[in-house]
């Protein structure tokens, strides 16, 4: 194996190590990643949740109007020109936790660094929120249509003009890792202890 490649390999296994991610190569694999206990991942999604609407009107607004939230408040992503990303969440429905997932994808291509990020998805719709249930898992960018707001389009949402699916936050963004996106992350049901 070229030494290029050895040293790519090892920065990618130390960036995974140290960010904890081994539970997504297990999950990948087919084993049960390991799950938050229901009350730590539902407190620490709420609290995501309240500073995401303290930043972000539009995300308040459309909670009023989503039929459910689901929010994942820390996704650990790594990579040198192959990453990987998972984290856990909570979907709230009326306020109130109703299902846990977890979310994960693997990516390859020009990309270096590692970082931390949420992001929360606004459901709109009873058969976008179904599609979230699906037996093979719901995949961002297969499915209803998803809508990543920026402050600049987030600033120009009115109720009027929110006919989408599905809505995307990405926020508290830490590390330094070249952009972060959603297609590709797959979401799984996962039960929480």
């Amino acid at each position: 194996m070229p030494i290029a490649m050895n040293v790519s390999m090892s920065i990618v296994l130390a960036a995974t190590l140290c960010l904890g991610l081994p539970a997504q190569a297990q999950q990948a694999a087919g084993a049960p990643a390991a799950k938050a206990p229901a009350t730590a991942l539902s407190r620490d999604s709420r609290n995501a949740l309240n500073r995401l609407f303290a930043q972000s009107p539009a995300a308040k607004a459309l909670s009023e109007r989503a039929t459910a939230v689901l929010v994942f408040p820390s996704i650990k992503k790594a990579g040198f020109v192959v990453g990987g990303q998972y984290g856990e969440g909570t979907l709230f429905r009326g306020g109130k936790p109703a299902a846990y997932y977890s979310t994960g994808g693997v990516s390859y291509g020009l990309q270096a660094g590692a970082q931390t990020y949420g992001y929360a998805l606004f459901f709109m719709n009873e058969a976008a929120l179904k599609q979230l249930d699906k037996a093979d898992g719901f995949e961002i960018g297969v499915g209803p249509s998803v809508v990543v707001m920026d402050e600049g389009k987030a600033r120009s949402i009115t109720t009027t003009t929110m006919n989408d699916d599905i809505y995307a936050f990405i926020f508290s963004q830490k590390g330094l890792m070249a952009g972060v996106g959603l297609q590709g992350n797959k979401i799984t049901r996962i039960a929480a202890k």
